[in-house]
């Protein structure tokens, strides 16, 4: 029995959330309290009340890179709602969890990462005036792009070490310590998440994460795992095998170091982007069974009926956690290598009409994602994209569902190893195959892409084939204003943008 199985009888398993709200703007739907079609700030301290009190989230990722954060949130939401948060202590029953820059890849927006850990003590202040106790309302952080356990380490040491270790400096010979000037500092520790998005940092996630908590007293560890950024770079099918072998290399991990490992994963609607829908939640959690928290994200949250989400929402947080899946890694990294080859001399020869589709894609949010493997300077063979959430919409709109990708590279004794150990995997494509056009494969075609054989067929939905071919149309003929509206049109059909 691995460690993952005697969790409940510690008790661990009610401090961590199930279900994390975040700000990815995969969303067709405005929610009906943002100010205009594209979120901002304030619409954001909103939208984290919303996700807590009518859809039943229990935490919310705040993205502090890409855009101007907002250091005081959690006064906003105390004195905002106040009534809300009497009831439901922040940092106790609903959580908050800073999502911050990576100083080793994001260069320009390193800076903002001191302002973020600066803000935690504050924040802390903001909560103990309004409770009257020492419950930190802010107490973890999400660090992006981790690569190695020194990246992570670094997050946690500089809180430990110069935001709160400062308190003790005196201000002059003689003088009174910061702390006795204006007030100690708190949470005298964070614990640090890393999120790993890119192969060799997933297959090594347990190495990394094991590193990190070396000589640290803790009593879970927190791991995520993305997976819209693996499957833009490897393709569908490698994302899935890449978190299935993290998440049973946490899982003997968590074992043999006696600190259970309790896995966050990054999924989106589509099922690119991992599937995750009101509809679909029995399903795809049963294919993650040891991951503790799934995100809850914008088009899950916007583009269904309420009830629905607060339905689904309900039922991941009341699923059980079981061990991971067990895999032949061997025999998973050898499909993940063939199929990854394959996606990404497909996306050489997609790339310029993406980008072009990518265009009429509308924005959700007044920020910029954070870059990736394709569309940073680290990108393959000098192939620049759009993020996995344009991407996505890009061809969707043209009726080439992306998660068909790579997949000519599978076969038959592969398909039948991945359905072995995911057997969402026909349910996957076929929800996929739905918004299929066969203009759209021509259109490939055309372009050197051969999609391969697919051993079985899905319906096909009629209204989205017919608006995509109305855009394939449109941009034959640059009718740049009919695209864009029948871009939202095909998203409407699919409950998602991208």
């Amino acid at each position: 029995m691995y460690f993952s199985d005697n969790v409940a009888d510690m008790g661990i398993l009610d401090r961590i959330p199930r279900c994390m709200g975040t700000q990815h703007p995969d969303n067709v739907n405005t929610p009906f309290f943002a100010q205009n079609s594209e979120l901002g700030g304030e619409d954001e301290v909103q939208e984290a009340y919303y996700a807590f009190s009518h859809l039943g989230c229990d935490e919310q990722m705040w993205d502090c890179e890409g855009k101007e954060f907002d250091n005081y949130v959690v006064k906003k939401l105390l004195t905002r709602y106040e009534s809300y948060f009497s009831e439901n202590k922040l940092g106790k029953d609903v959580f908050l969890t800073l999502r911050v820059p990576n100083p080793s890849v994001e260069r320009a927006e390193a800076k903002i990462l001191l302002e973020t850990l600066e803000s935690i003590p504050r924040s802390f202040d903001a909560a103990n005036l309004f409770y009257g106790d020492e419950t930190p309302p802010i107490f973890e952080v999400i660090l992006p792009m981790a690569g190695s356990a020194q990246d992570v380490d670094r997050i946690y040491r500089y809180y430990r070490d110069f935001v709160v270790g400062k308190q003790h400096q005196k201000l002059g010979k003689g003088d009174i310590s910061i702390a006795e000037w204006i007030g100690g500092f708190k949470p005298e520790t964070i614990n640090v998440i890393p999120l790993f998005e890119e192969m060799e940092q997933l297959l090594r996630a347990d190495e990394i994460t094991e590193a990190y908590m070396k000589g640290k007293s803790q009593e879970y560890q927190r791991v995520f795992l993305a997976h819209s950024d693996p499957a833009m770079n490897y393709g569908m099918t490698s994302a899935v095998l890449l978190n299935l072998v993290a998440l049973d290399r946490l899982d003997r991990m968590s074992a043999r170091v006696g600190v259970p490992i309790c896995p966050i994963l990054g999924v989106g609607s589509a099922p690119f982007r991992g599937n995750l829908r009101p509809d679909t939640v029995g399903r795809i959690s049963g294919s993650y069974p040891s991951v503790y928290t799934f995100s809850i994200q914008s088009a899950f949250k916007y583009d269904y009926h309420p009830e629905e989400v607060t339905a689904a929402i309900d039922l991941l947080r009341k699923r059980k956690i079981k061990a991971a899946v067990r895999v032949d890694e061997k025999r998973c990294i050898e499909i993940i290598q063939k199929v990854t080859k394959c996606y990404q001399s497909q996306i050489a020869k997609l790339a310029p009409l993406v980008n072009q589709v990518a265009n009429f894609i509308p924005s959700r949010r007044k920020r910029k994602m954070h870059v990736g493997l394709f569309g940073y300077s680290r990108n393959v063979d000098g192939i620049s994209l759009p993020r996995a959430i344009k991407f996505c919409a890009a061809l969707y709109s043209i009726g080439l569902p992306p998660e068909l990708l790579g997949l000519a590279a599978l076969n038959r004794d592969d398909y039948a190893y991945i359905k072995q150990i995911y057997p969402e995997f026909e349910e996957d494509l076929l929800d996929a195959l739905r918004y299929l056009n066969p203009k759209g494969v021509k259109v490939a075609a055309q372009l050197g892409v051969e999609l391969g054989d697919i051993p079985f067929e899905g319906k096909v939905s009629r209204s989205h084939r017919d608006v995509t071919s109305h855009i394939l149309s449109g941009l034959d003929q640059n009718n740049t204003e009919a695209i864009l509206g029948d871009v939202l049109r095909a998203g409407s059909i699919r409950h998602f943008l991208g």
